[in-house]
């Protein structure tokens, strides 16, 4: 994390956030498909790391190595072509956005740091019990009943974090400044969804030889990037 000074001089944490540009790499649509969505890839690689049979399905795009699917209804999907970008024009500053992310793993632990248990007693006799978890039900029903909590692998999780505001964008190097903590560790990929309209560019070129060329940029108003791909 980071930290800015706001206007009237309040210390302002914030996390910053490299969002490279998204690339629409299919579009799902029915009857050939099952479902309509949208494809994009992120993560620009080098093709001798990324599988034949995806390198054939990015022909005459750039050798994305992460690919994500939105769900998206067939009129929002009107006026979004194979090769289009997403970038952080798509955001601007006061957004409320929510960040879903996978937490850091910490392994085994136990019920007063997974469950936050406050422990037995330190004293007066009790030795070896000070962070046990305590009974884990009754002797009669000869079992323990599902999502009993006790000790086990925690972290490493889908989480949401909801109500981040952005405070600042950076459309040179393509980064958010989130207000905020949000899920995971450095170099985790996080996916920001927000609510209102969203900015496709256009592309006359998409290939890894030639530049991208950008002629237009399409507003499409889309409420899937609050749904959960």
């Amino acid at each position: 994390m980071s930290q800015v000074f706001a206007a009237d001089g309040t210390l302002v944490p914030i996390t910053i956030v490299q969002a490279t540009p998204c690339v629409v790499t299919h579009i799902k649509k029915k009857p050939q498909e099952n479902t309509t969505a949208l494809q994009v890839g992120f993560e620009e690689g080098k093709a001798k790391h990324i599988a034949k049979p995806q390198l054939g399905h990015l022909k005459n795009l750039p050798t994305m190595r992460m690919l994500r699917e939105i769900p998206l209804d067939e009129k929002e999907l009107e006026g979004i072509e194979r090769g289009d970008m997403i970038t952080v024009e798509t955001f601007t500053v006061g957004d409320v956005v929510e960040v879903t992310g996978t937490s850091k793993g910490r392994g085994f632990q136990g019920v007063v740091k997974r469950h936050h248990f406050r422990g037995g007693p330190a004293s007066h006799g009790h030795k070896d019990n000070l962070r046990m978890p305590g009974s884990i039900g009754a002797g009669g029903v000869q079992r323990v009943f599902k999502g009993m909590r006790m000790g086990g692998h925690m972290g490493d999780e889908q989480v949401t974090i909801k109500n981040l505001s952005i405070i600042g964008v950076d459309l040179e190097k393509n980064l958010l400044h989130v207000k905020g903590a949000i899920p995971g560790g450095r170099n985790g990929q996080v996916l920001i969804k927000g609510s209102g309209e969203l900015k496709v560019t256009k592309v006359k070129s998409a290939t890894p030889d030639a530049p991208i060329a950008e002629e237009s940029v399409v507003v499409l108003p889309v409420e899937a990037i609050n749904k959960e791909a």
